[in-house]
């Protein structure tokens, strides 16, 4: 539940850290918390969007942690393929090349991809709450690559969670920080927030890696696209780097 109460060693289990770094963040002020009775105290919806927001800062080993923690504490098994079960079958899961030139024309491809899967049941309300959560925030958050969602889960707007990928033939402006643009799109559209953490988790694990992002980016055709993520997904799990 979004506005679960945590102390510091919850905090700790459910991010896999230990419970002296929670303290530390905490204090610090780099993790979203507020102190009752000299004790620190966490919501667990604002735990999670930090975890969001902080990913392409952490490395993998931290990641793995994370993952590994979140699935404990929502009943995932971390050692299963996640994100790779979640894209569509040909042809509609992913699209290389994406037709898009500016953010709106890619999350509006990105949504049809999802619609021709037969996947969404209210195509506007979702594509409208993309784009509130790009407004937010870029989730460009990462060199060439971006990972749009809605701003909240849409539990009757969706069949089933799900991720549809597009790669443009170049880049276009996404809202990235450093002002770079974005080939590489994952649509990521969940159920509910347990879902979402996860899968956001485990493709940010997939994405650690340039050399194999650089690859991604050189796929030729969609099925080409779709090998390498599966071929790279299966390496994350064998816990290799390359």
């Amino acid at each position: 539940m979004p506005h679960e109460q945590m102390d510091v060693q919850q905090v700790a289990d459910y991010l896999h850290l230990d419970s002296r770094g929670v303290v530390k963040l905490a204090s610090r002020g780099q993790i979203p918390c507020r102190k009752v009775g000299g004790k620190f105290v966490f919501t667990k919806g604002e735990v999670d969007h930090w975890v969001e927001a902080s990913m392409h800062q952490l490395g993998g080993d931290r990641l793995a942690k994370i993952e590994k923690g979140v699935s404990r504490h929502h009943g995932f098994d971390h050692e299963e393929m996640l994100v790779c079960p979640l894209i569509p079958p040909a042809p509609h899961g992913v699209a290389v090349p994406l037709f898009a030139k500016t953010r709106e024309a890619a999350i509006r491809s990105l949504v049809d991809l999802a619609e021709q899967a037969d996947l969404v049941n209210g195509k506007d309300e979702l594509t409208d709450e993309i784009r509130k959560r790009e407004d937010l925030c870029s989730t460009a958050l990462m060199p060439d690559v971006a990972l749009p969602h809605p701003r909240h889960p849409l539990p009757y707007g969706i069949a089933a969670s799900f991720v549809v990928v597009g790669l443009t033939a170049s880049g276009i402006p996404f809202g990235a920080p450093d002002g770079k643009l974005t080939r590489l799109f994952f649509l990521i559209c969940c159920k509910d927030d347990r879902t979402h953490l996860h899968v956001l988790a485990r493709l940010a694990r997939i994405l650690d890696n340039p050399q194999a992002v650089g690859r991604m980016l050189s796929a030729g055709s969609g099925d080409e696209l779709r090998a390498m993520l599966e071929e790279r997904e299966k390496a994350v799990l064998e816990g290799l780097t390359g």
